[in-house]
């Protein structure tokens, strides 16, 4: 599939590249699901509190090839004990050729985990449904609000570690 990726400011292209972009693989790398206190989560009223940390790796596996990794970890809690503890590691390996190392980042950053985490969020809510727990729906992610946020404290930390090195 040929894409035409603004640059890796977030904003329009100067001049569209022309790329390749490809899906090669998706797969559950690593998971767990855990439920410490049961049974005596389940004779509880349901209402939990949800807390979801996500985070995204990517190495390249060639020039052309690269496996980006999203870490889904969901904790349901009552209070402070644990009714269940979920943690997915959906990856993909993905085709990304002919485009500025910028470009290529913002890929990596954005498009393979946009494309990863409905994979992600389906497996949380299966292992919810199976661990005898009501189907937990997380909601989307905006992975291009994240990346843009990581690359303004980015650029607010180059000043000040190049005043460390000084």
């Amino acid at each position: 599939m040929a894409e035409s990726i603004p640059d890796g400011a977030g904003g329009a292209p100067e001049q569209a590249t022309q790329g390749q972009f490809g899906i090669q693989k998706i797969y559950v790398k690593d998971l767990s699901f855990e439920t410490p206190n049961s049974p005596d989560t389940f004779q509880k009223e349901w209402n939990p509190s949800v807390n979801m940390d996500v985070a995204n790796t990517a190495r390249p596996l060639s020039d052309k090839l690269f496996e980006v990794v999203l870490s889904v970890t969901v904790t349901v809690r009552f209070a402070e004990t644990t009714v269940y503890l979920t943690e997915v590691q959906q990856a993909g390996i993905f085709h990304i050729e002919g485009f500025p190392k910028a470009a290529v980042n913002r890929i990596l950053a954005t498009l393979c985990p946009n494309i990863l985490f409905p994979f992600a969020r389906e497996v949380v809510a299966d292992l919810a449904m199976r661990g005898g727990f009501p189907q937990l729906l997380l909601a989307p992610m905006n992975f291009d609000a994240l990346y843009a946020q990581h690359l303004r404290e980015e650029a607010a930390r180059a000043p000040a570690d190049a005043a460390l090195k000084h």
